[in-house]
């Protein structure tokens, strides 16, 4: 009498399998989180030159900056003292987090150029390196 042959895999296949898609995600994910970090600092960079030329554009119709009081809100509603305000100047209706989810930092006038633009990176603090890094508008 013949007997159905089994397929399959065993357990001792299953378990090298698993362990050589261990080895793999313990030597790629490392590098895959360094450039995550990485593109969240350039889409920083990014945002704040966008913001500053929307804020080029402000001075254009203005003559002058928004205050630090008035911040980056005036890109996208007049202040009451703005006679001459032709915005919105940004294509949404409010103001871009930094991609760590935090709110841009704005001076005018600017201690290192017309005005100050920065986000202070993943840790929310003054300097840093890599992801902590901070990000701004005058280097």
């Amino acid at each position: 009498m013949k007997t159905k042959a089994q397929t399959g895999f065993t357990l001792l296949e299953l378990l090298v399998v698993l362990g050589i898609i261990a080895m793999l995600a313990g030597i790629v994910g490392p590098q895959v989180m360094k450039h995550m970090g990485e593109s969240k600092t350039k889409a920083a960079k990014v945002q704040i030159e966008d913001l500053a030329a929307s804020l080029d554009m402000y001075k254009l119709d203005l003559g002058r900056y928004p205050t630090s009081e008035q911040g980056l809100e005036a890109l996208i509603q007049a202040p009451d003292d703005a006679k001459h305000w032709n915005g919105p100047y940004l294509r949404k209706s409010k103001i871009p987090l930094d991609p760590w989810q935090q709110e841009y930092h704005y001076v005018y006038p600017g201690t290192h150029g017309k005005f100050d633009l920065f986000s202070l990176g993943a840790d929310a603090k003054d300097g840093g390196e890599g992801e902590d890094q901070d990000v701004n508008s005058w280097e």
